[in-house]
């Protein structure tokens, strides 16, 4: 649409215009304008209090509010004598669309220029170093606001360096800041609440916090900081307080906030219960990139690898936003789980059209695909064709489909580039043991607990829990015996048990690490975490309620085998979440399709 205006319109009237075509991001007209500014004559005044220099700022934000920032630098370049509200609005704009490293060396000539720093242009500052993350110019940063009296009496710009401190990991500095700013605001709280929950362990800081919000003397929560614990919820596995927050979302009208219904998409998924996870998806009126990805992770996690494309394809006709790294990242998921190689290749092959290079995780994410397709050399040549040095993950990926096909040799070819690598995780060696365990090679599997042994490496222990009633959660180990009803989930086990082999079920001891009798290896498999969990799950969850139960590493093949069986000769529901993916067992069928 044309943009039409009087034939003399004042500076004052022009002004007035480019803010409304500024606040409404209307480009087009927002260019017609300057055109005309441009036209006219109407350059710009080496006066601050003119309207033609103000002009030339709100110039500035326009391209700035329209994902320009070199165009805002050009209107910037065009100024005679910048002040401090231009410098601000450059700096901001540069910040604020991805060009961190422009705007701090903006911020550095502005300050060569004369101009101290405001509380306009330090959160920009704050903001830009966050995003590369560099600690030591964060408390170079710190040291300016301090001198010139922004720190910590100036609530914004406090609370910008806290978010910037937060951000980079600097959690010790963070919560020093938060506890000399005298009058806080919603946005400290909300930084040193995400500062707590993006770290693992951190989990219970962010929650006290959290509730500390809530309280009298508290700042209240705004849609980040909802979004920001209900991640904590998911992370944990905690439903029952996620609902909780859930409710509290709805009460305060922020679950509308695409930030808190993408958080809540992968909190309902997280734990079990996908069918929540897309109707929170259904019901956002409004969708960000993050709100379709984290449906289509939902998706691959659970297994609905045929959904999951069909999102793919509506998100491409309803979302105004390119898909990302993350949105690739997903769909190769999903044809991993699902075996899906053609699917796999054609996606991977796809990123180039959005201009996205494949990184390392989408490297691990087709050699997965391929390896456990048992495409052994066409992974190592995905391998060999990375224009970056193979990670651990990539590695890892290849091990697993070694294993799983019996490929000893590249197995031992993939666990020495893991080794060369330097890593010291448990993984790779517990990958390698158990390539030759399956394969009934003993002797090399003992060398290689050795090996682990030698380089200091401690096997991860295997977790399981569940979530009952109160929110409490109950935490098991392989063999363990210190739960207070014990006595009772070994009963129980026992009790189905028997039913289980009368309906065919025998134990797979293959999965059994070490060369012992048969029958150690049966009582080793048959006390795994998760089927001691399962056992407090049929006492204290009452049916037809699902058995919902989390493990930190992948559920062994007997397992998964043996869960199969329960469900059948028990007549109830078990969700597992394992470090891989959700796997729903009812009436002896997983929704993996066995292919996990």
């Amino acid at each position: 649409m044309a943009l039409h205006l009087h034939p003399s319109p004042t500076p004052h009237a022009l002004c007035n215009l480019l803010l409304s075509l500024s606040a409404a991001g209307d480009l087009p007209r927002g260019q017609q304008l300057h055109a005309h500014l441009l036209k006219s004559g109407h350059t710009p005044s080496s006066s601050p209090s003119s309207p033609l220099f103000i002009l030339s700022t709100h110039l500035i934000t326009l391209y700035s509010r329209c994902s320009l920032p070199l165009f805002s630098l050009r209107a910037f370049l065009d100024l005679p004598s910048p002040t401090s509200s231009s410098w601000s609005a450059l700096i901001s704009s540069l910040s604020r669309n991805s060009l961190p490293s422009l705007a701090l060396l903006t911020f550095r000539r502005m300050l060569a220029a004369g101009l101290p720093p405001c509380d306009r242009t330090l959160p920009s500052a704050a903001k830009s170093l966050a995003t590369i993350s560099d600690p030591s110019a964060s408390a170079a940063l710190h040291s300016l606001a301090l001198k010139s009296s922004l720190s910590p009496y100036n609530v914004f710009a406090a609370s910008s360096l806290l978010d910037m401190y937060a951000k980079c990991g600097r959690l010790a500095d963070a919560r020093q800041l938060f506890d000399e700013i005298p009058e806080r605001n919603v946005v400290s709280w909300s930084a040193l609440i995400y500062g707590y929950a993006q770290f693992a362990g951190l989990e219970h800081e962010a929650l006290h916090l959290f509730r500390a919000a809530l309280q009298p003397g508290g700042c209240g929560v705004n849609d980040f900081t909802l979004s920001c614990i209900v991640r904590v919820c998911a992370a944990a596995t905690l439903l029952e307080l996620g609902s909780q927050v859930h409710s509290l979302c709805f009460k305060t009208a922020y679950d509308v906030s695409p930030f808190v219904g993408s958080s809540l998409v992968s909190l309902y998924s997280k734990c079990g219960l996908v069918d929540n996870a897309y109707q929170v998806f259904h019901e956002m009126p409004e969708r960000n990139l993050g709100a379709w990805n984290a449906v289509l992770m939902a998706s691959a996690q659970h297994g609905h690898s045929s959904l999951a494309f069909n999102r793919f394809q509506e998100m491409q006709r309803l979302c105004p936003h390119s898909p990302n790294f993350i949105t690739f990242l997903c769909l190769l998921t999903v044809c991993s789980h699902a075996g899906l190689v053609s699917e796999g290749r054609h996606y991977f092959a796809l990123m180039s059209n959005y201009g996205i290079e494949p990184n390392s995780e989408h490297y691990a994410a087709m050699v997965d695909i391929l390896g456990r397709a048992g495409k052994l050399k066409e992974a190592i040549a995905t391998i060999e064709s990375m224009p970056v040095t193979p990670t651990e993950s990539v590695w890892g990926a290849l091990l697993t489909g070694c294993r799983l096909h019996g490929d000893m040799e590249t197995a031992a070819y993939a666990a020495d580039k893991v080794f060369d690598l330097g890593c010291e995780g448990s993984g790779a060696h517990m990958l390698l043991v158990n390539a030759y365990a399956t394969a009934g090679r003993y002797a090399e599997a003992a060398e290689a607990r050795k090996a682990m042994r030698d380089r200091g490496v401690r096997k991860e222990t295997g977790l399981s829990w569940l979530e009952l009633d109160q929110g409490k959660v109950h935490a098991f180990v392989s063999g363990d015996r210190s739960h207070s009803r014990m006595e009772e989930i070994y009963g129980v086990l026992e009790e189905v048990g028997k039913k289980m082999e009368a309906m065919g079920y025998v134990a797979d001891t293959s999965w059994v690490g070490r060369d012992v009798d048969g029958d150690e290896k049966r009582r080793s498999v048959g006390y795994h975490s998760e089927r001691l969990a399962i056992g407090l799950g049929l006492l204290a969850v009452a049916p037809p309620r699902p058995i919902r139960v989390m493990k930190n590493l992948r559920v062994c093949g007997d397992c998964h085998n043996a869960i199969k069986y329960l469900t059948k000769c028990t007549g109830r529901t078990v969700i597992l979440r394992d470090n891989r993916r959700f796997h729903r067992f009812e009436d002896g069928i997983c929704s993996c399709g066995d292919y996990w």
